[in-house]
């Protein structure tokens, strides 16, 4: 039986236990989209904890489609190197880093509610909320164009080091913008029925899948439900996972809502984990459980009970960068420690 601290194998990658660091944006990059040494000692500090996977925070494929105008980049072959020492860094901790791609849409640069220095993009002409920006209806050429440019991103990741990759369809960006009814008002290939909503993200998968390694995974981030009536549902989204399943996609990264600036219905420890649950089960694909997890019973009792391969958590690890050390102490399993912190440790 699996556990929190048995390997996971996915195509070429083993991980040494099932705990993964989820994405989160740290707003450290300089301007150019560069990474700085704050990523550096950010995300070498989980791979000495003891985290078994780290995915890197939402990495924009091109210029405008980044959150804020101080997130990660791979949309020039100048932001390689920077991430490509924090790769190395975190391999000899022994821990595997993949790279999250992305592209925010009409949620671009946050903190001016859409009011960057370019134009956010979307698949329809609706802002995300009143004081937002109307963006730019993308067209088909423009489609092609940002398809490119996610593969292209996927190359410099590749050259960078990266262990997998993981595509980020969810949170109410891009991708999930072509995907739910809420933002995706088209009447082309690309808008109306699920299978045209869901083609923008099919060929961006398709696209990166060309280039990256055939030994390394793939990751999909999906928020299964949208939170609001009219929305994108989870069994809608259980068809999406078995399409991504039949192209490569080697594990849904299972989320929820930031389509819309509606709040869950309810919120507590694991509450995002029936979705993990249901995807696994219904679409036949490996999932990552996100969501408020932070007890380690919790942890290891959603892997022991099939709910979910992986648990991505985010703000316990911002808190508590040595999780994983604490939590095999409460499970009572012998995980190594560091050497250097070894006089620290408790029986």
């Amino acid at each position: 039986m699996s556990h929190l601290f048995s390997t996971l194998t996915l195509r070429g990658l083993t991980l040494r236990n099932r705990i993964a660091m989820s994405p989160m944006c740290m707003y450290s990059a300089a301007a150019d989209g560069r990474a700085t040494d704050w990523h550096l000692a950010h995300y070498v500090a989980r791979a000495v904890g003891g985290v078994g996977l780290l995915i890197t925070e939402a990495t924009a494929v091109e210029s405008r489609g980044r959150i804020s105008g101080n997130d990660l980049g791979l949309w020039a072959d100048a932001q390689v190197e920077p991430v490509a020492r924090i790769v190395r860094a975190v391999h000899a901790e022994g821990a595997a880093i993949g790279v999250q791609l992305a592209h925010a849409g009409r949620k671009a640069w946050s903190p001016e509610k859409g009011h960057g220095p370019e134009l956010p993009v979307a698949p329809s002409a609706l802002p995300f909320e009143q004081e937002w920006r109307t963006p730019q209806e993308l067209t088909v050429p423009d489609i092609d164009q940002i398809t490119a440019a996610w593969q292209a991103a996927a190359r410099r990741a590749e050259a960078a080091g990266f262990d997998l990759v993981e595509i980020h369809a969810a949170h109410g960006y891009l991708s999930h913008q072509f995907l739910s009814p809420l933002s995706n008002r088209r009447t082309d290939d690309y808008g109306g029925p699920l299978a045209n909503r869901m083609r923008f993200l099919l060929r961006v998968v398709e696209a990166v899948r060309q280039v990256w390694p055939q030994e390394k995974p793939m990751f999909v981030r999906l928020s299964a439900t949208d939170w609001v009536e009219g929305g994108l549902t989870p069994d809608e989204v259980v068809v999406v996972a078995r399409g991504l399943r039949l192209r490569g996609v080697d594990l849904i990264d299972c989320s929820s809502g930031g389509l819309v600036p509606a709040p869950p219905l309810a919120l507590g420890p694991g509450y995002q984990v029936p979705f993990a649950d249901k995807i696994r089960r219904e679409a036949g694909i490996a999932t990552g459980a996100v969501g408020l997890i932070s007890a380690p019973e919790l942890a290891d009792e959603i892997v022991r009970n099939g709910r979910a391969d992986l648990v991505v958590l985010g703000r316990v690890l911002l808190r508590h960068p040595y999780w994983p050390l604490e939590a095999a102490r409460v499970l009572h399993y012998d995980m190594p420690w560091p050497r250097q912190y070894q006089r620290a440790r408790l029986p």
